[in-house]
């Protein structure tokens, strides 16, 4: 019988996503999860066959809550499945150990052979996100200022590119304020800016707002 986790914040999404399930695999057995604290209770109680984790949570994000999981179950597959188009996230989470990768939008078409692939060992990747893989990989191939940041600057990038105050962010990451501070400076400098008014200008073109 496959046992699939579900983790996303918003109960209605679930509910779709366990139709989905049921339809592609009878007697499946879903668990859900509202976040990630919920999500490593659950994974940690018991064996599942294979999770389905959202980026955008409350508390631990989607990044680091996959990081999380890989540490301790590196052998269990992590199927994200995101509202935020592949050029966003996907080649992060496939670094952070992710087995495979899908938008919420191709999810009633891709989800089913996108379980079954990951829960037999493979990696299940778009043929647009398998077309970028390739293009990051070619030699001379220059790269987005944005891809120079680590996850966690690139997370601050996005939330400033919101709109959010540092105290804003530094509340909603559970970082304290100097933190925040000092990954906006590391930002700036990486990428060559020096005001938040550059930096939200760069999000909104980029498509990267959070």
């Amino acid at each position: 019988m496959l046992k699939v986790l579900v983790v996303d914040d918003s109960p209605l999404f679930r509910r779709g996503v366990k139709d989905l399930v049921n339809e592609g695999f009878q007697g499946a057995k879903i668990g859900e999860a509202g976040n990630a604290h919920e999500m490593l209770e659950l994974l940690r109680r018991k064996p599942w066959d294979v999770t389905v984790l959202d980026i955008s949570m409350p508390g631990m994000n989607g990044l680091d809550a996959l990081k999380q999981v890989k540490q301790e179950l590196p052998k269990l597959p992590v199927l994200i499945l995101s509202m935020h188009p592949e050029e966003q996230y996907a080649i992060r989470m496939f670094k952070a150990g992710a087995d495979g990768y899908l938008t919420k939008s191709s999810a009633p078409e891709e989800l089913v052979k996108a379980i079954t692939k990951v829960r037999g060992g493979g990696k299940y990747v778009s043929p647009s996100l398998a077309e970028a893989l390739v293009v990051t990989v070619k030699p001379g191939s220059d790269k987005e200022p944005h891809e120079l940041l680590s996850d966690r600057e690139y997370h601050v990038l996005r939330l400033i590119g919101s709109g959010q105050t540092v105290g804003e962010i530094a509340g909603k990451m559970n970082l304290s304020v100097s933190t925040i501070s000092t990954y906006r400076a590391r930002i700036l400098e990486k990428m060559r800016m020096k005001t938040n008014s550059e930096l939200t200008r760069y999000v909104l073109q980029q498509g990267l707002e959070e």
